[in-house]
């Protein structure tokens, strides 16, 4: 190879490395959403929730300042999961194999007790959103695992209980995978929508088999390539996408 076409095949490779995850903008009935793609058998996709002190990341600067500390680039955040006032996740909860909260499995109130509700599990080269009763079945040994609620899609069909003349309108984000495991689509609505229209997205835009709801009026998104990093009130679990700094 000529010393310019090796030139170029490092240029393309950096440029692939930079691209760790595709966001995007779309529409869909009269709603905006943004889009973000990550495959997990090429990237690091995993969740964040305290430093070694115990003390909640709770922002996404602040995140972003101890994964530069270890010598690496946050490309790409979002809220992961519902979470208590100390920012202590409410259901199932694994961060690098530890167990930092089981799973919860029976209804109550609010959204996270709309069931079923479901499991976000990452596994090396894998996401799935798995729901809950099915997950216990399965045991999966994820790697990390965050439970929210509702389910948005389940097998294909939106939730039971989401009405096509629902007026609950917030700004919404979920997290729908593919049959495979091999592409998790993150998704934040830019304008406030019903459960209904946000499944709907999932389901009939994206096409996913399972999707996951993760909250609402706390939805946040750090996507640098397109120039965003949302504030907002502190966190509780973060899931993330990290790569080595170049």
């Amino acid at each position: 190879m000529s010393r310019r076409g090796a030139l170029t095949a490092l240029l393309l490779l950096a440029a692939g490395e930079a691209a760790a995850v595709s966001c995007s903008d779309e529409r869909h009935e009269g709603n905006r959403f943004t889009v973000c793609k990550v495959q997990p058998g090429e990237e690091e996709l995993r969740l964040y929730r305290a430093d070694d002190n115990g003390l909640p990341y709770g922002t996404f600067a602040n995140l972003e300042r101890a994964v530069q500390a270890e010598g690496k680039q946050l490309r790409f955040a979002t809220n992961g999961g519902m979470y208590h006032d100390d920012r202590d996740p409410v259901g199932h909860y694994i961060e690098d194999g530890r167990e930092e909260m089981r799973v919860i499995a029976s209804e109550g109130p609010g959204n996270f007790g709309l069931l079923p509700n479901g499991v976000l599990c990452l596994r090396p080269d894998r996401a799935d959103v798995i729901e809950t009763l099915r997950y216990l079945e399965q045991a999966p040994d994820c790697r990390y695992a965050t439970q929210s609620g509702p389910m948005l899609v389940i097998d294909g069909d939106l939730h039971p209980d989401f009405l096509p003349d629902g007026t609950s309108r917030y700004i919404r984000n979920g997290v729908g995978t593919s049959e495979r495991g091999d592409t998790a689509y993150f998704v934040i609505s830019n304008n406030t929508v019903t459960f209904w229209e946000f499944a709907s997205f999932f389901r009939d835009v994206l096409k996913v088999p399972q999707a996951l709801f993760l909250d609402g009026n706390v939805s946040r998104l750090h996507a640098p390539d397109l120039g965003r990093s949302d504030l907002g009130f502190p966190m509780g679990p973060i899931i993330a996408v990290v790569t080595p700094d170049a």
